[in-house]
């Protein structure tokens, strides 16, 4: 294997620790300061669409906070080392050495084991993916303000302060509620659903390494059970946000929206499909296809080759047949010639059947 330039290596380590480090401070900006300002979003009076029983806290929910967070970050860290793992060791044990990736040295003293390489690279894109998803979802909840379906029972509007004697009346403005601010500046972060794109991004991530990553003859039934089981926990994480009226059928399929999209983005162009260092068997064979030897293809003459030929071999005819008696060859001598090379017949051949 070549020796690859420790600089070159360190570079490109710190680039990427980079873009990691300013995914998780923008990630951290719009989770937990005020820096992003929430667009304040008005109402109808009454308005039904708001107006569902508050359900309580996040933690109070069928799904908290924590469990979603822990599955979300610890099932894909263990399926993945599991799996790697379990790859490596077969193809140490079947000597399938073309397509496992080989030891890359970093200098004379770092070795980097193939096994090491792959896990780490696959954490760090979920990993990434992760805190991306978190901060889509942040923008589009502050830029569009979308209220929940509970709004109303925190926001509690003063009806009569209000003047709202009609339904189709439409209020604006912080003032307009009563009730506890930073429910209510919770209660308008919404669109879309932070959680339907969580789980349905760490079960698409998931899913797509299993189905790319396993190869094994026994887990044709294992890998489409285990790959439904994930997707359907998504599905019903966000059908629980809707239950509980804690989000819009709306949030809920924006959200499963920015998971998937992230994630198919993330496995398809970034990691290539999980896939590791590319057999060598398509450089060969345009390597063999280039020793190849030349194949010598017949000349066609094109029609005003051909035309030209006959011109000129007609003229050649004509003066042959003016020193016809230096040369005691006819007209008719010349005309025999001409069909015999139409034909393809050489003259000397011609004179053999003439004879």
């Amino acid at each position: 294997m070549p020796l690859l330039p420790v600089a070159l290596i360190s570079s490109m380590l710190y680039f990427q620790m980079v873009i990691m480090a300013g995914t998780v401070m923008l990630a951290y900006y719009f989770e937990y300061t005020d820096t992003f300002t929430v667009n304040v979003q008005g109402f109808f009076c009454h308005d039904s669409a708001y107006r569902k029983p508050y359900p309580g806290p996040e933690d109070s929910s069928a799904v908290p906070p924590v469990l979603l967070y822990s599955l979300a970050a610890g099932v894909p860290v263990l399926v993945i080392i599991v799996g790697e793992t379990a790859v490596f060791c077969l193809q140490l044990a079947t000597r399938d050495f073309e397509n496992q990736e080989k030891t890359i040295l970093t200098g004379d003293c770092c070795y980097i084991n193939p096994l090491v390489r792959r896990t780490v690279r696959f954490l760090g894109i979920y990993t990434f993916g992760l805190f991306a998803t978190d901060i889509f979802v942040n923008a589009g909840q502050v830029v569009t303000g979308n209220l929940a379906p509970h709004f109303l029972a925190l926001c509690k509007p003063n009806y009569t302060a209000l003047g709202c004697q009609q339904y189709t009346q439409f209020i604006s403005g912080e003032e307009a509620c009563t009730g506890n601010p930073d429910l209510i500046m919770r209660a308008r972060k919404t669109f879309p659903s932070k959680e339907a794109a969580l789980s349905v991004y760490a079960a698409m991530y998931l899913t797509m390494y299993i189905t790319n990553t396993i190869k094994a003859k026994g887990t044709r039934l294992a890998k489409p059970v285990l790959c439904l089981g994930l997707m359907c926990l998504a599905f019903l994480t966000g059908l629980n946000r809707v239950a509980e009226y804690r989000n819009h059928w709306s949030d809920v399929i924006a959200g499963f929206l920015v998971g998937i999209s992230i994630a198919v983005f993330l496995v398809v162009c970034v990691v290539n499909n999980f896939k590791g260092r590319q057999p060598e068997n398509g450089h060969m064979h345009r390597d063999t296809v280039a020793r190849m030897p030349m194949i010598n293809i017949p000349r066609v003459e094109s029609p005003l080759e051909k035309v030209a030929s006959v011109q000129v071999f007609q003229n050649q005819c004509i003066e042959d047949d003016q020193e016809e008696n230096s040369e005691g060859r006819s007209f008719k001598d010349c005309l025999a010639r001409l069909f015999g090379w139409i034909m393809g017949i050489s003259h000397c051949e011609h004179l053999q059947l003439r004879q």
